[in-house]
């Protein structure tokens, strides 16, 4: 009777391990639980990131993991498909459009850092020096683009129909002296057109993943003083009081975050205050 009574509770756990019941799986459910997946731009967003989750995130209990992308596309799409616990790669005026033309509902939660938008060149070393006709490469996104032509207006390269704003486009140019040739393309494909262009308006991330320094390669960069385009953490709509989304935010928000930011890019990207 004893040897048939230890058979029977061997079986039964058996079967209930088989199940998923036993107590380890279950806290190792729990543990998986903690993990949050946030998708990133590689530099400086994943680079903050990976600060974050070495340096501070094992104190506050959360575990990160960082999955990297190179368009402006496929993070929000997957944030939105639920892939994603979060993402980290965009101003809110791009996440607006995006939501508008997307029908998505994504929500931006905290402001983590500016990269400030400037004019590169191979071929010369000041505005001044732009020839007639000259050919520039700007951002293709709305936003984006509206953003490269205000930067372009504010020094006197082109006059913007008045009041339009970073919602401008080719079409709201009223006066081109120089004539410049406008060559829209992918965010990402700016810093190679350097080679082909006169010059390219080029966002501070590819910039600095490319090797340049927008603090002392910029002919000319984007003011930072009431700056919308501040650059932040933002998850699907609901999640925003999430216990581990609310700690992420707080880390990135640390003064030691700030100080990494200001160490590592020496003005090139500059925290959010």
């Amino acid at each position: 009777m004893k040897f048939r009574y230890i058979a029977g509770a061997v079986a039964l756990a058996l079967s209930l391990a088989a199940c998923g019941s036993s107590q380890p799986a279950t806290k190792a459910a729990e543990s998986a639980d903690t993990v949050l997946k946030v998708g990133a731009s590689p530099v400086p967003h994943a680079e903050i990131l990976n600060f974050v989750k070495q340096n501070l995130a094992p104190a506050a209990g959360l575990k990160l993991e960082i999955v990297e992308f190179t368009d402006y596309v496929q993070p929000n799409v997957q944030l939105d498909e639920g892939q994603l616990s979060a993402n980290f790669f965009q101003h809110k005026p791009y996440l607006d459009d995006f939501n508008a033309s997307k029908g998505t509902k994504l929500t931006f939660v905290t402001p983590v850092h500016l990269e400030p938008l400037g004019l590169y060149s191979k071929k010369i070393t000041s505005v001044s020096a732009l020839a007639g006709g000259a050919t520039v490469a700007v951002p293709n996104d709305a936003t984006n683009l509206g953003r490269a032509l205000k930067l372009l207006a504010d020094n006197g390269l082109v006059k913007l129909k008045d009041g339009v704003g970073t919602a401008a486009t080719e079409r709201d140019v009223v006066d081109n002296p120089k004539k410049l040739q406008f060559k829209p393309l992918e965010a990402a494909q700016l810093p190679r057109s350097l080679e082909d262009v006169d010059a390219a308006v080029i966002n501070g991330n590819y910039a600095i993943e490319a090797g340049l320094k927008p603090a002392s390669q910029a002919l000319v960069l984007e003011k930072t003083e009431g700056n919308p385009y501040v650059n932040g953490l933002v998850v699907k709509a609901g999640h925003e009081k999430d216990a581990n989304i609310v700690t992420l935010g707080k880390l990135l928000q640390d003064q030691k975050v700030k100080d990494f930011i200001k160490q590592k890019y020496e003005g090139s990207v500059i925290p959010a205050e």
